[in-house]
Formats: C-alpha cells, sequence, structure tokens
C-alpha cells in the first residue's frame, strides 16, 4: 500500500468508475431531478435547473443553426456569469468543443485563439465583443468568425437590484452599459435574445465518453498557447472525483469567483456543482465585500479560491460583520497559503484550508490535501485513480522520499495530447512501468508520508496570484512595440501576488529618449491581458547571451533574486 492511503479518507475509494456518458448528461440530470431548485444566483436573480436546461437547448438549437456540427470549435470568452454556462453546455449539447478563452485578452492575442483551433463562431459578453471582432477582423479571410454571439450582462440580473445581492457601485458602469454591437467582416453578430429566441430544432446528440469536449489554451516556452484536448471522459472523471473529494451534495451552496474560463473554476466548482445539483452563487470578478455579502446571504458552504483572496477578505475592515460560519469546505491552489492565513481560518472557524495542485493538462486536481489531515503549504497526496512520481529531468528515474525531482503524473484526468502540436506531445509524456506519464515540469519532491512537495519549475513560468505567465508570450507581443529591439521577462516577488512580471528591456537607439518606463507598461496594458502586464520595466544598454547567441534569462532571473 502506498504511504499516502495511510492518510486516505475513509469515506473514499481509491479509484472511481465515472459515468460514462457526455458532460452534457450531468445538466440533464440534474434538471430532471432538480427542476425548481435554484442552479445560479446572479445579482439578485435565481435560475432553476429547469430554466438552465432549457436556456442550454435553446442555444444548442441556434448552433446548429448557424452550422456547428460535431468536433467543431466554439469560442467562449467572458468574466463569470450564468451566460457562461448556459453557452458552456449549449456547445457540448450541439456535439461541438469549448474554447474557454480569457475575458483579459486583447485583440492581437485572441488572433491565435480564432486561427489556432479553426473556431468559426464565437460567444461573448458586450464589453468584450469589440475585441473578438477586431481580432477576426484582422486575420486571414479564410479563419475568420462567421458568426459572433453577444449578450450584455444584464440579460441574466435585474439592473435595478439593491441590497445585498446588488453589484459593488464601481461595476455598475461595466455591468450596466449597453455596448454596441461591433462589426464582423464577412460575418454576422446575434444578440443574446436572438439567439435564445431560435425555433430551430435540437441535434441528435452524438457524442459520447472519448469525444473531444474542452480545449483549454496553455502556454509555454514557446510562446504561442497550446491547446490541450479534454475528452467528456477526463473532465467526467475530475467531476465526480472532486465532488466526492469535497463532500459534495445537491445541498450544497458554491461561491464561484475562481473564474470559470480557467481549468479550476471550469472543472472542479462548475462542473462539479451541475452535476451534483449545487446552487452556484456567481460573482463576474473578486471583491471582497461582496464575497463577505453573499457568504453570508447565501450561506455558502464550498469555497474554492485562490490564497490572496482569501488574504483580503480577512483584511477587510467590515470583517466582523460578515458571518462565514456556514463555510464547511474552503481549499485551492495556483499559490501557497501563508502559514500565518491558514492558522487563522483555523483558529476562527476550525477550517483547514485544502490545498491542492493540478494543470490545464490534468482537468484541475491531480494532487489535494484529504480535508481531514491537510498539510500547510503541501500539494496534497495523489488524487483519485491518480498516479503521481517524482523523476530525475534528466535520467527520467524514478528517486526516493526527500529527493526533489521533476512531478509526473498518470491518470484518467490527464489529457490526451496537443490540439495539432505532436512535436510538443511526444516531448510532454514519458513511459514508466508501462504507464504514460505527464511532465508536469514543475520540480517538487515526496515526503515519507506520501505528500508531494513543491521545490521550483523546471519551467519557465511566473505565478502571479494564481495566473500563470509565460515569458516566451509576452516577450513575444512586446517585440510588435517598434521601440523595443530585445526583452526579456522574469519575475519579482511580489508580497501580496506572490511574483510579478518585470521587463528588461533594450530600446531602439531613436527610441532610447522618446520612450518611459511608464509608456512601454502603458502600451503593455493595451495590447495583453492585464496581468501579463510588467509592474516593473528595466532598460538596459544589452541583455546577456550565450555562445550561442541565447538571452541568458535564467542570470537575469538568479541576479534579481528570484526563482
Amino acid at each position: 500500500m502506498q504511504d499516502h492511503f495511510k492518510f486516505w479518507p475513509k469515506r473514499l475509494p481509491h479509484a472511481i468508475t465515472p459515468p460514462a456518458v457526455s458532460l452534457w448528461d450531468n445538466l440533464e440530470t440534474s434538471a430532471r431531478r432538480y427542476p425548481d431548485k435554484a442552479a445560479l444566483a446572479f445579482f439578485g436573480t435565481l435560475l432553476t435547473y429547469k430554466e438552465l436546461l432549457q436556456k442550454a437547448e435553446r442555444l444548442a438549437a441556434c448552433l446548429r443553426g448557424l452550422g456547428v456540427k460535431k468536433g467543431d470549435r466554439v469560442l467562449l470568452c467572458m468574466q463569470n456569469c450564468p451566460q457562461w454556462i448556459i453557452a458552456h453546455f449549449a456547445i457540448l449539447r450541439a456535439n461541438a468543443v469549448v474554447v474557454p478563452v480569457n475575458p483579459m485578452n486583447r485583440s492581437e492575442e485572441l488572433k491565435h485563439y480564432i486561427t489556432d483551433p479553426q473556431a468559426k463562431v464565437a460567444i461573448t459578453t458586450a464589453d468584450l465583443a469589440s475585441e473578438l471582432a477586431l481580432a477576426s477582423n484582422g486575420v486571414d479571410a479564410s479563419v475568420r468568425l462567421s458568426h459572433l454571439i453577444v449578450t450584455h450582462f444584464t440579460h441574466a440580473f435585474h439592473a435595478n437590484v439593491v441590497g445585498s445581492d446588488a453589484p459593488p457601485d464601481a461595476w455598475g458602469a461595466w455591468l450596466l452599459t449597453r455596448h454596441p454591437m461591433p462589426a464582423l467582416v464577412g460575418g454576422q453578430v446575434l444578440e443574446w435574445g436572438d439567439a435564445l429566441g431560435h425555433a430551430g430544432a435540437l441535434p441528435e446528440l452524438l457524442v459520447g465518453p472519448e469525444d473531444l469536449a474542452i480545449l483549454p489554451y496553455t502556454s509555454g516556452t514557446t510562446g504561442q498557447p497550446k491547446g490541450c484536448m479534454h475528452n467528456h471522459s477526463s473532465i467526467m472523471h475530475n467531476a465526480v472525483a472532486s465532488g466526492l473529494w469535497g463532500n459534495g451534495c445537491a445541498e450544497n451552496v458554491v461561491l464561484v469567483v475562481v473564474p470559470m474560463f480557467h481549468i479550476t473554476g471550469m472543472v472542479s466548482v462548475m462542473h462539479t456543482g451541475i452535476r451534483t445539483g449545487a446552487t452556484l452563487i456567481i460573482m463576474p470578478r473578486w471583491d471582497r465585500e461582496l464575497a463577505g455579502r453573499l457568504i453570508s446571504r447565501f450561506r455558502v458552504t464550498h469555497w474554492t479560491n485562490i490564497p490572496t483572496m482569501v488574504m483580503d477578505l480577512l483584511a477587510s475592515p467590515n470583517f466582523d460583520s460578515f458571518d462565514l460560519t456556514s463555510l464547511q469546505y474552503i481549499g485551492g491552489g495556483g499559490a501557497a497559503m501563508p502559514q500565518a492565513v491558514a492558522q487563522r481560518l483555523l483558529e476562527l472557524f476550525d477550517l483547514r484550508y485544502v490545498e491542492g495542485y493540478g494543470l490545464t493538462e490534468t482537468a484541475a486536481p491531480s494532487h489535494a490535501n484529504p480535508p481531514d489531515a491537510a498539510k500547510q503549504q503541501c500539494l496534497g497526496v495523489p488524487f483519485i485513480g491518480t498516479d503521481a512520481r517524482v523523476i530525475d529531468p534528466d535520467t527520467l528515474q524514478e528517486l526516493a522520499v526527500g529527493e526533489a525531482g521533476e512531478i509526473v503524473i498518470h491518470g484518467p484526468q490527464v489529457f490526451r495530447g496537443y490540439w495539432n502540436r505532436p512535436d510538443a506531445t511526444a516531448a510532454a509524456f514519458v513511459a514508466i512501468d508501462g504507464k504514460r506519464f505527464f511532465r508536469s515540469g514543475d520540480l517538487g519532491k515526496v515526503d515519507d508520508e506520501g505528500y508531494f512537495f513543491m521545490t521550483d519549475r523546471l519551467k519557465r513560468m511566473i505565478n502571479a496570484s494564481g495566473f500563470k505567465v509565460w515569458p516566451a508570450e509576452v516577450e513575444a507581443l512586446m517585440y510588435r512595440h517598434p521601440g523595443v529591439a530585445e526583452a526579456c521577462i522574469i519575475s519579482t516577488p511580489d508580497s501580496y501576488r506572490g511574483e510579478s512580471v518585470k521587463a528588461i528591456v533594450v530600446l531602439r537607439a531613436t527610441y532610447r529618449d522618446l520612450v518611459t518606463e511608464q509608456n512601454l507598461i502603458d502600451w503593455c496594458r493595451d495590447n495583453m491581458a492585464v496581468y501579463k502586464v510588467p509592474r516593473v520595466v528595466e532598460f538596459v544598454d544589452a541583455l546577456p547571451k550565450s555562445g550561442a547567441g541565447k538571452v541568458m534569462w535564467r542570470a537575469l532571473q538568479e541576479a534579481q533574486g528570484s526563482s
């Protein structure tokens, strides 16, 4: 018996047999079981499971009418809102593949998400529609979007809502503004209401466990994001397993504030909640006062988050007015929870913060702490049905307890491979004992009780408040600035975010008196997602290079004092 099974929750099996159906079945089943139960709550408006199913079916019929067929990829780009969940399941019901896109991306970044998966249809909110249209209009006519479905946030809640359910005042303009519909060159823009009013028939449900369901993108050392191919079965496994791990049932009330475009919010929160018949309380983005009010108002039982959210809530001047006693499960990942904060949660509410670990390639958790035997600042033990090991990244030999090496993962939640990237797929896997293990690129060790700990990263990546920033991608975007001759992106320590982005830049001679650090930061803010934007810019005369002419980024990183 493996060491970590000594601490395994006694109520749980070591492995499970997930339902051999498509992900659509989870919504359909919950709607049949709990038709009048609140599925979603959004700024004072409740949507029942029956209503959620009906809206998803109507949108699926519309997608069929637009020509979406089995296996087609459909972009889904919006902040958390009920429309995100409606659209997600509608795409699956149309036998298509969901391509979740970070809504913070700008038009230059969005071009890749249109052209690489060859998507012809995108669904978004009105505040983001112009960026998607600009991206589509800026690529070759043969790979442009043919249809853009656009919703306003107020399609999901009453604009005059007041009281504890109301959005923060600062969000008013963003949530309530009726943005004009953009022009889509060579294509058609549909309003949400028209799309849901489509009178066509539903397509026959053709997809099953082994069909492609989700194509989330992850970046890497090459700069261009890669699509991770997840079948219905890999997502289903972790949706079921996450529910079991966190005592999931239909009486759960779940705060949904981690973004659903991200694999954790999508799988461990949204899919898990819909499958169990829970009520999902949706926040489009983080606000500590709103979170405190919603937890208190709806008696939230389950909250998956990133540690900075907990730290921010505990620091609220109104913290004593919030009632958090309903919380039964709190946990997350993306960054280590400071021990002092975890201890305060334990002392105030008898809550153990359950840290976990996973990647886009593993459909969220590959590791999790047993809720009743959690260790602080620890990745946890291999998740249900998972075999994880630590190997020497050069020799690929398994290492002994306590030795640091690369974490590798085998399990039913591991993705099939990278979309149209057989080279990257081959490099991402290694065979051990006749099994196919995914190479995480993260360095860690396992203790004598079978718990895994992160020690470093093999891959070049920055973790800013749980958002992964890939330096090569930021560098590629910065080279589009006419004044940037060379750029190297490294991490810099940040007491709140964990790490922040720093750019070391060589300016072209003709721009050295024209471009300031702030000018360049402002340009980056206009051309890339805000979490990728360098917080610090340093101008230098030259970047250190190896004999082969490659920028020695590691030397710059080490000089910064962070790895």
